[in-house]
């Protein structure tokens, strides 16, 4: 599976790659610091391909970003027909009613919130592989 993290904090990023690690996670991890970098990626720009794979690929999206926020990012994946199927699960620190409800009305796969413990933070990223993954062999 291709994972495309979008987090725009730098002390995240490095937890989700070490939870990856410690988790024994080895899907591709590709990252963007804002929803513009990310559908960049997805996308591609000047007319080159993207380079996220088209194919087996799961979004891990952070609300709280500058230039384009996770909400704003969301309203732009899903009027895309060709990125709308993509799956997406909210990543956040963000335990807001208002937050849940608009990802939700983007149909996003799952709302987590991040656990302050390190090892929590693992068996959360964990469980979601092994989600996914039983998602994939279907």
């Amino acid at each position: 599976m291709n994972i495309l993290l979008i987090e725009d904090d730098e002390v995240d990023i490095m937890n989700v790659q070490r939870a990856f690690k410690k988790g024994n996670i080895n899907n591709s991890l590709y990252i963007a610091n804002n929803g513009i970098e990310a559908l960049s990626l997805l996308r591609g720009d000047n007319g080159n391909k993207g380079i996220l794979p088209n194919d087996h690929r799961l979004i891990l999206l952070d609300l709280n970003m500058p230039q384009m926020n996770g909400i704003e990012f969301l309203e732009v994946l899903r009027n895309d027909p060709l990125l709308k199927p993509t799956p997406v699960v909210v990543l956040t620190t963000s335990n807001a009613d208002r937050d849940q409800i608009d990802a939700y009305n983007y149909n996003v796969a799952g709302y987590l919130i991040k656990p302050f413990s390190f090892m929590a933070f693992v068996e959360m990223m964990v469980l979601l592989n092994k989600y996914w993954s039983s998602c994939e062999m279907l």
